[in-house]
C-alpha cells in the first residue's frame, strides 16, 4: 500500500474572512470565481479538483479541475473532472456509514448503541471473555471510543505497523479488531480508528443480509437520485467501509442538503431525523477546537472568523476531502483535491484559504 492513503486529523478552519469591498458587491458565484482565480494563481490553492456551493438546495458555485486522483491505492492518472466524474471521499467514507447505520436501527437491523459490542459477534467467543471487553457498546465504536490500541496517525500507511494496514493484511479483520489490547477507559478518549467503521460496515452486513455497499445504494444512494458509485474492497473480498467509497460530486453536495433537511429528500424521509441529530450531537472532543459525534466532526468558527460563531458538521477525508455543513447559512460545501502526498499542514492551509477567503466571505 502507498502513503496516499494516509489520514489525519486536520485543522479547522481559522484564517481571517476580509475582502474587498468590490468582491463582496459581485454575485456570490463571480466573487468566488474571481477570488478562486486568484489564490491559484498565487499558490494558495493547489491541487483543487472541485469546488461545489449550495445555499438553500440551490447551487451557488460549481468548479472542477484536472489532476491525479487515487481509487483507495490505485493511481488514476490525469484526471478532467466534472459532474459526471466519481472522486474519492477517503474518511468521508465513515460518514456516510454513520448514517447507513440509522437507516438499518430504524428498521430493527442493527443493535442500538446501548448493546454490548462483543455480544453481535458471538464468533469470537473467546475474545468476549477476556477482561474489560463486556463494558464495551456499539456506542464506543460509533463515537471512537473503544479504549484500544490503534495507530493510524503516527505511524505512516504503507508501514505494516500502521494499524489499518495490520487490518488489511489481517487473515481476519474483524478478528484483527476486537483482538486489539485495551489500553485505555473506554468512553473517554477518541482515537481515530477505521476499525471502527469496519465493524459497523459488518454489522450492517450481518442485520441486513447485504453488502454495506448494496445496502447504502438501496436506502441511501437510489432514493436521492445519485449517479454511479464505487467502493472499493480488500483481498478477502471485505469493503473497506472507513474509506473506500467514489461519488460524484453533487451526489456528496446531496448527503450535505439532506442532513440540513433533518434527514429528508424531496419531503421523503430517508434518514431518521431523531439519528441526524444524534450522529451530529458532539460526545468527545479531539482537540481544542474539533469534536466528534458518531461518524460526524462538528465545530464553531473561532471568534474572529465571523461576525459571529458558525457551527458547522462534516466529513474529512484525507488529500483534501471535505463536506461542510454550515445550518446557520443553509449552506453546503464540498472540497476535492488530489493533494494525497502533501502534508497534513498544506491541506488544512488550502481548505482554510477556500473556506474563509473564497467562500464563506459571500454568506457572512
Amino acid at each position: 500500500m502507498s502513503l496516499l492513503d494516509r489520514r489525519r486529523l486536520l485543522a479547522v478552519l481559522g484564517a481571517g474572512l476580509a475582502a474587498p469591498r468590490t468582491l463582496l458587491a459581485a454575485a456570490p458565484s463571480e466573487a468566488i470565481a474571481q477570488r478562486l482565480a486568484d489564490a491559484e494563481r498565487n499558490g494558495k490553492v493547489f491541487g483543487l479538483h472541485a469546488l461545489l456551493v449550495s445555499q438553500g438546495g440551490k447551487f451557488v458555485f460549481e468548479h472542477y479541475g484536472q489532476g491525479v486522483d487515487v481509487a483507495w491505492d490505485r493511481l488514476l492518472d490525469n484526471v478532467v473532472f466534472g459532474p459526471d466524474v466519481a472522486h474519492d471521499l477517503r474518511s468521508v467514507s465513515k460518514s456516510v456509514v454513520g448514517l447507513a447505520y440509522g437507516v438499518a436501527l430504524a428498521a430493527g437491523k442493527v443493535p442500538p448503541p446501548d448493546a454490548k459490542l462483543y455480544g453481535q459477534f458471538p464468533e469470537y467467543a473467546d475474545l468476549a471473555r477476556q477482561p474489560g471487553r463486556d463494558k464495551i457498546t456499539i456506542h464506543h465504536v460509533l463515537s471512537m471510543t473503544l479504549g484500544f490500541d490503534w495507530d493510524e496517525l503516527t505511524i505512516p500507511y504503507g508501514d505494516p505497523r500502521n494499524s489499518e494496514m495490520a487490518m488489511e493484511a489481517a487473515a481476519d479483520r474483524y478478528r484483527f479488531i476486537l483482538e486489539r489490547p485495551i489500553v485505555g477507559e473506554r468512553g473517554v478518549k477518541w482515537t481515530y480508528c477505521g476499525g471502527a467503521t469496519a465493524l459497523l460496515g459488518r454489522l450492517i452486513a450481518k442485520g441486513t443480509g447485504e453488502a454495506l455497499p448494496a445496502y447504502c445504494r438501496r436506502v441511501l444512494f437510489d432514493p436521492m437520485g445519485f449517479g454511479p458509485s464505487d467502493w472499493s474492497v480488500g483481498r478477502d473480498g471485505e469493503p473497506r467501509a472507513a474509506s473506500g467509497l467514489r461519488l460524484l460530486p453533487r451526489d456528496l453536495l446531496k448527503i450535505g442538503r439532506l442532513m440540513l433537511a433533518g434527514g429528508t429528500w424531496n419531503g421523503t424521509p430517508i434518514v431518521p431525523a431523531d439519528w441526524v441529530k444524534r450522529v451530529t450531537t458532539p460526545v468527545v472532543p479531539t482537540s481544542n477546537i474539533r469534536s466528534y459525534g458518531y461518524h460526524w466532526y462538528m465545530g464553531d468558527y473561532a471568534p474572529g472568523t465571523t461576525p459571529q460563531p458558525l457551527h458547522w458538521f462534516g466529513g474529512v477525508g484525507w488529500g483534501g476531502q471535505y463536506l461542510f455543513v454550515i445550518p446557520a447559512r443553509d449552506l453546503v460545501i464540498v472540497i476535492h483535491c488530489g493533494n494525497y502526498r502533501r502534508t497534513g499542514a498544506e491541506q488544512t492551509a488550502v481548505m482554510r484559504t477556500l473556506m474563509t477567503e473564497i467562500v464563506l466571505p459571500n454568506f457572512v
